[in-house]
């Protein structure tokens, strides 16, 4: 029986004020993944653009775009020229007054396979997205692709072993997670390895619960003030079913190509057979907001 391995591409960036050329930069990054193998493609949460949610401010809808809009397109142009699949973030534009944070995923034709708009919204300091985006109304979502099952989350998402679960149990065998996180620099000192730590970590342990892949694309640079704002820390990274990291990028612009083998899922799962002795019939509290009290 033939190996079953997919080559992921992942394009990490900076971005700039210029729409245009962020968005070229995206895709040059794509171009430049399909060319070393990748068969998909993974680009960062709101490519774009930069990371518009540090301020509340009614004037930034008007960045959003409806999912035939120009952006969009560009991204299911370069998939079908170059037959690769993406997966893609986009501010969009559903209605008046009706946006999300939405991840496409783009066949090889540019056809749209699949729509997923961010389920778990966060409100922190400089990540105002309650004020942007509408939580997402299409559940968790899992689709064929011509090489694998994919499943994509965004960001915030990446901390709910809940949305991982719920996307592996369809089928998904890579979890992609289109991201945006850094460093507030004032802290970056006492917390940034902790905190980025834990990111990796949770992640991985998604990949271990499920027995699958794992493939989260960051961001770099300074966005913000200058005497704030916030860091983008990169570290995009793929992990395999065991909770492996199989690459790893650093801090600055970098596009990885890496080789995933699908059939670890299956060697995985009969070693730690994890979806066998779930408990489904005492697993009812976990519809409730908490138990206590």
């Amino acid at each position: 029986m033939a190996k079953r391995r997919v080559q992921i591409g992942l394009v990490q960036m900076s971005t700039s004020s210029d729409k245009s050329a962020n968005v070229k930069k995206a895709l040059d990054g794509v171009r430049d993944a399909a060319k070393r193998g990748a068969q998909i493609v993974c680009l960062q949460e709101l490519f774009a653009g930069p990371y518009f949610c540090q301020v509340e401010d009614a004037s930034l809808f008007d960045l959003a775009e409806p999912l035939d809009g120009e952006t969009v397109k560009q991204v299911a142009e370069v998939a079908k020229a170059l037959g690769v699949t993406i997966v893609n973030s986009v501010f969009e534009k559903r209605a008046p007054g009706v946006y999300h944070n939405t991840a496409l995923v783009h066949g090889e034709q540019g056809e749209t396979l699949s729509v997923y708009r961010k389920m778990h919204i966060p409100d922190d300091p400089l990540f105002y997205e309650k004020f942007y985006f509408t939580p997402g109304d299409l559940g968790f979502v899992s689709v064929q692709s011509k090489h694998a099952q994919l499943g994509t989350l965004v960001c915030w998402d990446q901390w709910y072993p809940e949305a991982a679960r719920l996307t592996a149990m369809q089928g998904a065998e890579i979890l992609f997670y289109p991201t945006a996180i850094g460093w507030h620099p004032g802290e970056k000192a006492e917390y940034g390895a902790a905190q980025l730590s834990a990111w990796q970590t949770i992640q991985r342990s998604h990949a271990i619960a499920n027995g699958v892949h794992v493939v989260a694309v960051n961001r770099v640079g300074h966005e913000g003030a200058k005497d704030g704002g916030l860091e983008f820390w990169g570290h995009s990274f793929v992990v395999d079913p065991a909770g492996t990291v199989i690459a790893e990028a650093g801090e600055g612009e970098e596009v990885l190509v890496v080789e995933c083998d699908l059939e670890k899922s299956e060697e995985v799962r009969r070693g730690w057979p994890f979806f066998r002795d779930r408990r489904i019939d005492a697993y009812a509290g976990l519809t409730k907001r908490f138990l206590k009290g």
